[in-house]
C-alpha cells in the first residue's frame, strides 16, 4: 500500500518539502507520496487521529503548529523535548512519536559550510529556530543569545547558552546565526554585526539576503538556509523509511 506523507501548516502552499521528498522517493523507487496540507488546530488533531488509524504514514509540521504537534504526539523523542517543539511525526504501531530534526538541519548546514568547530556563536532571535540552533551548538561552542525581547532570554541560558547580549551588539570572532525572519523581505540586520564575525549562518532560504551577500563579500564562511532545509528533510526521511536519501537529488529538486 502506498505510504502517504504530509507537511502540515498554515500557510503551507509555499513549502518546498513536497519537491524535496518526492524527488528522493522517486530516486529510491519507494511506494510513497508526499503532499502539503493546510490545517488549523482542529485539522491538526484530525490528521493525528488519521495517522494513528493508518491513513497516513507520517508528517512534517511547520509554523504555526510545532508546539501543538508536540502536544498531540503520544510520545516525544529527546530531540523534541530539547527544543520544546515537533517538526516530524513518526508512527510506531498506533502511537505518534514526535521528533525535531531542526538541530540536524543546523548541524548539516554548519558542517557543509565549514564553519568553525568551536569558539563563540551569537544566535539572533528567540523562537523555535533559535532553540534548535542552541541545541545543535551548545556542546561544542560558547553560545550567546541576542534578541529584541530580552525578557525571554533566561530560558535560553537555562538550556545551555552562555548568556545574553544586547540586540545589535556581538562577540569578537563569533559566528552570527540569523534565526529571525529578517531578510525574507529585504530587511537588514543591525549595522556592524558582521564587522568582526568569524562566519555567518542564514536560516532564511526563500531568497539571497543582504546579510548573506555581505558575509560572502567579506570572505566569511556562510551556511545557507537551503542546506539547513535539506538537512532537516534528510533526517525526517531516515526516520520514516530507514534509508539515506541522496542529498544531491533533494537539492536538484529545488533548482528551477
Amino acid at each position: 500500500m502506498t505510504k502517504r506523507l504530509l507537511v502540515l501548516g498554515s500557510p503551507v502552499g509555499h513549502s518546498l518539502s513536497p519537491q524535496i521528498h518526492n524527488a528522493a522517493i522517486r530516486d529510491l523507487g519507494l511506494d510513497a507520496t508526499y503532499e502539503a496540507m493546510e490545517v488549523d488546530a482542529s485539522g491538526m488533531a484530525r490528521v493525528a487521529r488519521e495517522i494513528q488509524d493508518g491513513a497516513f504514514f507520517g508528517a512534517n509540521i511547520t509554523m504555526p503548529h510545532k508546539a501543538l504537534a508536540a502536544a498531540l504526539a503520544d510520545e516525544l523523542d529527546p530531540s523534541a523535548i530539547a527544543v520544546d517543539a515537533v517538526n516530524t511525526w513518526v508512527i510506531r504501531g498506533d502511537r505518534i512519536i514526535g521528533h525535531s530534526t531542526d538541530a540536524d538541519g543546523v548541524a548539516h548546514a554548519w558542517a557543509k559550510a565549514g564553519l568553525p568547530g568551536d569558539g563563540p556563536v551569537v544566535i539572533l532571535g528567540a523562537g523555535g529556530a533559535s532553540r534548535a540552533a542552541l541545541h545543535a551548538l551548545r556542546e561544542t561552542h560558547d553560545v550567546w543569545m541576542s534578541a529584541r525581547r530580552s525578557e525571554v532570554m533566561e530560558a535560553f541560558v537555562l538550556a545551555g547558552a552562555k548568556g545574553f547580549i544586547p540586540w545589535g551588539s556581538t562577540v569578537p570572532s563569533a559566528v552570527i546565526v540569523n534565526a529571525t525572519p529578517l531578510g525574507m523581505a529585504g530587511e537588514l540586520l543591525p549595522d556592524g554585526i558582521l564587522d568582526d564575525a568569524g562566519g555567518y549562518f542564514e536560516m532564511v532560504y526563500s531568497r539571497l539576503t543582504a546579510a548573506e551577500q555581505a558575509a560572502g563579500a567579506r570572505g566569511l564562511p556562510v551556511a545557507k538556509g537551503v542546506d539547513m532545509l535539506v538537512g532537516q528533510a534528510m533526517a525526517s526521511f531516515r526516520l520514516w523509511f530507514g534509508v539515506e536519501p541522496r542529498e544531491n537529488v533533494m537539492i536538484s529538486a529545488l533548482t528551477p
